[in-house]
C-alpha cells in the first residue's frame, strides 16, 4: 500500500462521513433560508398591504377586500393630502428637524467621543461615568420641561433639536470606533509633524471616520423623523408641528381639522377618504428613510460593526 492512501474500509467511511456532512449542511441551510424567507415575508407584507390600501378604493378597504394587491386603483388620498395645509407644512418641518437635528447631534457626538477615546484625557473615567449615569437616570418630564421653559426654547424649533441633541449610546459607539481606527501611534506622529489637537482631528480623524459619521447621521435623522413626543410637550404652535404629530392626530384621534381645509367639498371628500388617508400618510412618512438608507448603507454597516466592538 502506497504512502498517503487509506485502506478501502477507511476510505468508504471517510466518503460516507463527507456525504453525511454535506446532507446535514444542506438541511441546515434550507432551514436557515426558510426562516429568513418567513422573516422577510413578515416584514414585507405589512408594507405591501399599506401601499396597496393607500391606492385602493375606500369602500373596498373598509370592506376588507384588500389583501395584497390594490383593488379599485385610485390616487384620491394622495391628491387630498396636498389640499391639507397641515400635512404639507409639517412634512417640511420634519425634514428640517431631521436634517438640522442630525447635523447638530453628530457634531456634538464626534466632539465628545474623540477626546474620550484618547488615553491622555484627564478625568476620562469620571467623565465617561457621568455620561453612562445619564443613560439610567434622568430628571423626569416636569424638571426637563421647566429647564426647556427657562431657556426660552418653548414653541421654537430648538425645543425639538436641543433636548435630544446627543445620545450617550452613540457616543460610546463612536468612541469605540475612534479607539479601534485611530491608534495612539498615529496621534503621536501627528504631534511630531506639528499638528495641534484640533488640526489633527480636522485633517486626519474626520477623513478616516466617514463610516461612523454616516452611522450617526442616519441614527439621529431617523430618530428625529420618527419623534413626536417632544413636539407634543414643547410645541403649541401648529406651524411648527412635525409630520408625526399630524399623523398621530389622524391615526389615533381619527379627525381632520376643518380649519386646515380651504374648500368645504374637499373637507367632505377628506372625511370619506379618512381610512385610505391613514395608509397614504404612513407611506409618505416611510419614504425619506427608505430613500436615505441606500446612500449610507455601505458606510453604515462598516461603522456599526467597528463601533460595536469592545474597546
Amino acid at each position: 500500500m502506497s504512502t498517503g492512501t487509506l485502506p478501502p474500509d477507511e476510505t468508504r467511511l471517510a466518503v460516507g462521513a463527507s456525504i453525511q456532512d454535506t446532507r446535514g449542511d444542506k438541511i441546515a441551510m434550507a432551514c436557515i433560508y426558510t426562516a429568513l424567507g418567513l422573516f422577510c415575508l413578515a416584514i414585507l407584507y405589512p408594507l405591501i398591504y399599506v401601499l396597496s390600501a393607500s391606492v385602493s378604493n375606500t369602500r373596498k378597504v373598509s370592506a376588507g377586500e384588500v389583501w395584497l394587491w390594490p383593488v379599485g386603483f385610485t390616487l384620491d388620498a394622495y391628491r387630498a393630502i396636498f389640499d391639507y395645509k397641515a400635512i404639507v407644512s409639517s412634512f417640511g418641518n420634519s425634514v428640517y428637524y431631521a436634517v438640522a437635528g442630525a447635523l447638530v447631534a453628530t457634531v456634538l457626538t464626534l466632539l465628545a467621543a474623540y477626546p474620550l477615546s484618547r488615553k491622555g484625557l484627564p478625568g476620562k473615567g469620571l467623565i465617561m461615568g457621568a455620561f453612562v449615569f445619564t443613560m439610567m437616570f434622568n430628571g423626569g418630564l416636569i424638571p426637563t420641561y421647566l429647564v426647556v421653559d427657562q431657556l426660552g426654547l418653548l414653541n421654537t424649533r430648538w425645543a425639538i433639536i436641543l433636548p435630544t441633541a446627543m445620545a450617550v449610546w452613540n457616543v460610546i459607539i463612536t468612541r469605540t470606533y475612534f479607539m479601534v481606527t485611530i491608534p495612539e501611534e498615529l496621534v503621536e506622529a501627528g504631534k511630531v509633524d506639528g499638528c495641534s489637537d484640533f488640526s489633527f482631528f480636522w485633517r486626519v480623524v474626520l477623513p478616516l471616520s466617514k463610516p461612523i459619521i454616516a452611522v450617526n447621521l442616519l441614527f439621529y435623522a431617523v430618530g428625529q423623523w420618527n419623534s413626536f413626543f417632544n413636539a407634543l410637550i414643547y410645541l403649541t404652535n401648529e406651524h411648527l408641528f412635525p409630520l408625526q404629530v399630524v399623523l398621530r392626530q389622524i391615526l389615533i384621534q381619527s379627525k381632520v381639522d376643518p380649519s386646515q381645509m380651504q374648500d368645504t367639498s374637499k373637507l367632505l371628500q377628506m372625511q370619506e377618504l379618512q381610512q385610505q388617508l391613514k395608509y397614504s400618510l404612513i407611506v409618505i412618512a416611510m419614504i425619506p428613510p427608505l430613500l436615505i438608507y441606500p446612500f449610507v448603507q455601505k458606510h453604515f454597516v462598516k461603522g456599526a460593526m467597528v463601533g460595536s466592538l469592545k474597546g
